[in-house]
């Protein structure tokens, strides 16, 4: 809840700003520290009048922290919902313990796949693992999923060229991936290859998919797929991962990890997440709706910061815009730049090219 009302927040009170600032001003305004509520809330924060299109800046930061306790386990969605821990805002683990309700699985960035040869196979990330933190999770929501990221980390061309055509290699694999996760006292994984490989041997990775899902599933392992958008963003063309692909693995699959988000790149900047392409990569995996309640819409809870005087971008998350003083929250920062922050599910700057100084 903080890190969503902190982005969505964020960008509404940025784009409203049209001015600059003269040095006086500039210092007026960094020698004024904004308060912060650190206690709970009695009530949501609609019932506070905090939805609202005309915010400041002093709101923002009194507010973030003060969530409502009597909601903050209470799930509104009624489909699956599953929420990313990430070590670049490690902030998650007190969320996933605090909100832990509202979500059906959570999904640590642990877990990497390694191959050192033939038929070798090593999941590494353990010695990250967690298990007080599991404990205390599934303590907090009772029925709780956990189910970290595994990810194929240095694969080469030809490592995927020797397994996904050797059915030794795909049995393996799945053996050692099942084995980590049986070990650790895991709900299942989710899985991210297919950016990995690209365009080539599709039809072998679907392959190596089907059974490694076949695998963990007779361990009674749920197994979810990273999937990249089916819209590549900026154009109107067909990314790496269609409506063909998915048909065949919808059945197989417990879910598929939509990634939804980071539309723009460094330059031109722009929205983060515009609902008509979010809208159009879902239409495009499942046009007839068959298997739409497999699709886990990625929303991102963060905004990007742009730099017009050079080709880069940073994401802003967690209490870096609140950290800091109102200049940064209601004012431009010196040189050409502005906070773009949005989210998927409300698209705050589908339009970006005309807020952006």
């Amino acid at each position: 809840m903080r890190a969503l009302l902190g982005t969505l927040w964020l960008a509404l009170a940025c784009s409203s700003v049209h001015a600059t600032l003269s040095k006086s001003d500039a210092k007026k305004a960094a020698s004024k520290t904004l308060q912060e509520k650190t206690q709970v809330a009695g009530k949501p924060a609609q019932e506070r009048g905090l939805v609202v299109t005309g915010l400041r800046a002093e709101d923002v930061v009194l507010e973030h922290r003060s969530y409502c306790s009597a909601k903050a386990h209470k799930k509104h969605f009624a489909g699956d919902v599953l929420g990313y821990v990430t070590p670049w805002n490690r902030h998650g683990y007190d969320v996933a313990k605090i909100f832990g309700g509202k979500f059906t699985h959570v999904a640590p960035v642990w877990l990497q796949l390694r191959r050192h040869g033939r038929e070798m196979f090593e999941v590494t990330g353990l010695d990250d693992v967690d298990q007080g933190w599991v404990r205390a999770v599934r303590k907090q929501a009772k029925g709780l999923r956990v189910v970290p990221r595994l990810r194929f980390e240095d694969w080469t061309y030809e490592d995927f060229e020797s397994v996904l055509d050797n059915e030794d290699e795909i049995e393996e694999l799945s053996r050692t991936a099942v084995q980590a996760a049986k070990s650790q006292h895991f709900d299942g994984l989710v899985v991210e290859v297919w950016n990995q490989l690209l365009v080539q041997k599709h039809v072998g990775l679907l392959h190596l998919l089907t059974h490694m899902a076949e695998a963990l599933h007779q361990a009674r392992l749920l197994v979810f797929l990273v999937i990249p958008p089916a819209v590549a963003p900026g154009t109107n063309k067909l990314g790496m991962f269609t409506n063909t692909e998915f048909e065949q693995l919808a059945p197989v699959l417990d879910g598929f990890s939509l990634m939804t988000y980071d539309y723009s790149t460094a330059q031109p900047a722009g929205p983060n997440a515009p609902l008509p392409w979010v809208r159009a990569c879902v239409q495009v995996l499942d046009p007839k709706s068959k298997w739409r309640s497999k699709i886990l819409l990625g929303l991102n809870f963060y905004g990007m910061d742009y730099s017009a005087s050079k080709d880069a971008r940073e994401p802003i998350i967690g209490a870096r815009p609140v950290s800091t003083r109102v200049s940064r929250l209601s004012l431009p920062l010196p040189g050409p730049r502005s906070v773009l922050g949005a989210l998927a599910q409300f698209s705050l700057l589908s339009e970006p090219a005309a807020r952006f100084p």
